[in-house]
């Protein structure tokens, strides 16, 4: 098993609940799902395929993704645009092709989300791009003539981190945040600060990942969430405070990392995950944050439901929420664990984040379960007394037409339409699809 995801449990600790979270049953709902862009997946170079990451708006409503493999340069990868046709339907460019600059000849592609700046440039993060092989974070600039211009902002090389997977965060600066899921001080991954001068870009590491009981390793694939106050949170896929035979590395973690005024930064391990037969394990993507200050992830498994990794029942993942209580320390509660009963999801996937809408609603998707047993797409909405209910808003197969294998964060518009990649299916080679899941 993956040495990240696998392998990481907690010797048992008490696990506390300050609140009793029910979880309602799901509801039949009338969403619709149209495939808005399916990848061509049967040829090694030419059209972008295999969308990892999810997609992006603009202020004109373009669509913006990467994906991992196809591009024209011997299917490095690809930086696409998806633009609304007058009358319905959607036109794809492919702005940029990964493979031309050094340390492009690892076949690895790009697999997290972009983020905008201010001016229109797209930044992102390559695994295994740069100098040294390790990964590199990149700008795209349009150029005026219709094209886009690469630049690398960083090479990773180890000492400053191994393979950025994880998408990044843009502060009010223009400061941009991410993590390594490896490398780093002591080998475990790190958290990074990349400013802008009149030069370039300074890169600073923020913290490095140490394996200990007292911080978690190696961060999961989802992005960092920064407060109104600049601290930054997010999850590690291993390590804590619990270990045992099924988390041999620890369980996982919830962590914080803040400024502390002086130019530094400090590491804050706010929940180490348990395998206690409730809690979740391995947090596969990052946390979102609330108005009142509460996060919300996922784990991919864990749990009670009663799916199984080999011979062992280890769960099916669950939603949890953490909340800040007294004396600066944090409660989890489990708002919901996924089930194998054909009607629930499974799974929720490494970099399958979620989103939560202005009435604090909460999207994400599931890499397996459903009524296909191919993900779902699901919906969280808090009612009156602390209960959460649950809507399957779609199922998703391998039928030729729909696409499968949703492991990206959605993103909504402003009419409460959703919109998320399948790394997988189509019609066109099942090199994955662009959906849209309308109310």
């Amino acid at each position: 098993m993956n040495h990240k995801l696998s392998m990481r449990s907690g010797a048992a600790a008490i696990f506390a609940l300050a609140l009793t979270i029910l979880s309602i049953p799901n509801r039949a709902t009338a969403q619709t799902e149209t495939i808005l862009y399916n990848f061509n997946g049967d040829g090694y170079d030419g059209s972008p395929y295999q969308p990892y990451s999810g997609v992006i708006f603009d202020s004109a409503g373009n669509l913006y993704g990467t994906t991992f493999q196809g591009g024209t340069n011997h299917g490095h990868g690809a930086v696409y645009e998806l633009s609304p046709i007058a009358g319905g339907g959607w036109s794809e460019t492919t702005l940029y092709s990964f493979g031309e600059k050094k340390g492009s000849e690892e076949a690895y592609g790009p697999q997290a989300n972009l983020v905008f700046d201010n001016a229109g440039n797209l930044y992102g993060a390559r695994s295994t791009q740069g100098a040294d092989g390790d990964g590199m974070i990149f700008k795209l600039s349009p150029s005026g003539s219709g094209g886009w211009t690469e630049t690398g902002i960083v090479s990773f090389n180890s000492k400053n981190g191994n393979y950025p997977e994880s998408a990044l965060i843009m502060d009010s600066a223009g400061n941009l945040y991410g993590t390594t899921d490896w490398g780093g001080e002591y080998g475990e991954g790190t958290v990074f600060e990349l400013s802008p001068t009149s030069g370039g870009w300074t890169e600073k590491v923020i913290h490095n990942f140490k394996r200990s009981k007292e911080d978690g390793e190696n961060p999961a694939l989802g992005s960092l969430v920064m407060d109104a106050a600049g601290n930054l949170y997010g999850t590690t896929a291993g390590g804590g405070a619990n270990e045992d035979p099924v988390c041999q590395y620890g369980c996982g973690t919830v962590f914080e990392v803040s400024p502390t005024g002086d130019g530094h930064w400090t590491e804050k391990l706010l929940y180490s995950f348990d395998d206690n037969g409730t809690d979740g394990l391995f947090p596969g993507a990052g946390v979102i944050l609330d108005a009142a200050g509460n996060l919300y992830g996922t784990t991919i498994q864990g749990g009670t439901g009663s799916c199984k990794i080999g011979k062992e029942v280890e769960g099916c993942g669950t939603l949890f929420e953490l909340s800040p209580a007294a004396g600066g320390t944090w409660t989890e509660s489990i708002l919901h664990s996924f089930q194998d009963n054909d009607t629930d999801g499974e799974y929720p996937q490494g970099g399958a984040g979620l989103t939560m809408d202005a009435s604090g609603n909460i999207y994400g998707t599931t890499g397996l379960g459903g009524t296909y047993n191919k993900g779902t797409a699901f919906k969280f909405s808090p009612v009156e007394g602390g209960a959460w209910t649950e809507s399957i808003l779609h199922n998703f197969d391998d039928n030729g037409t729909d696409g499968y294998e949703p492991a990206t964060t959605l993103v909504l518009d402003s009419s409460g339409n959703i919109y998320g990649t399948t790394a997988a299916g189509g019609n066109n080679g099942s090199g994955g699809t662009v959906y849209e899941i309308t109310p």
